[in-house]
């Protein structure tokens, strides 16, 4: 990833988004805190992403979204709230309703108990105006392996997935989805920011 935003910063290579899937792996922002690393069960990689800790393992989809924003409007904030809006907008595909949560990284809807819980995590790098890094949502992840780690350093709300919520998803379905979404995701990204109660 570092090779292709190089690449990319330099004209050399394309933008590119990757869709994938990572065997179970803690991964560690730049914010992390060693105290939010309660159960290091599986590898712990040093991501070089913003945020803290989140967990990636089968049945989750990640998005590692490599674009240069020299040719869009050069925002961090209106990347992160575009990115946001993409999955917003897949996940609502599924018939899943959620949103953003003021001061809480991430997208956010209600568990099968009804409580607000975390189903996607966006965590990003931009090195020369070319991001890196993306989101994860969960698919159908086993959500014991949250359990190691405090995910995105926030106690207060657990995590869910599609198939907590009873939706059956492949990981071609939601790539087609996302796919389906992502012109709008795109023009998005021509526009500033709008405000942060937005």
């Amino acid at each position: 990833m570092t090779t292709r935003n190089a690449a990319i910063a330099d004209g050399s290579a394309q933008e590119l988004i990757w869709l994938l899937e990572h065997p179970p792996v803690y991964t560690a922002g730049t914010s992390a805190d060693p105290q939010e690393l309660l159960d290091p069960r599986f590898d712990v990689v040093q991501a070089g992403r913003g945020g803290r800790y989140t967990y990636h393992g089968p049945g989750q989809r990640i998005g590692y979204v490599l674009l240069d924003l020299t040719r869009r409007a050069r925002d961090v904030r209106g990347f992160v709230h575009a990115l946001e809006g993409w999955v917003i907008a897949t996940l609502a595909d599924f018939g899943v309703e959620s949103w953003r949560a003021q001061g809480r990284v991430g997208i956010w809807t209600h568990g099968p108990d009804g409580r607000e819980a975390k189903i996607g995590a966006i965590g990003v790098r931009i090195r020369r105006w070319v991001t890196m890094h993306g989101f994860s949502v969960n698919l159908s992840p086993d959500l014991s392996h949250f359990g190691g780690i405090v995910p995105c350093g926030i106690e207060e709300f657990g995590v869910t997935s599609l198939a907590a919520l009873g939706r059956d998803v492949t990981a071609q379905a939601w790539d087609d989805a996302m796919l389906e979404h992502v012109d709008s995701f795109l023009a998005q990204l021509e526009k500033p920011c709008p405000p942060e109660s937005a």
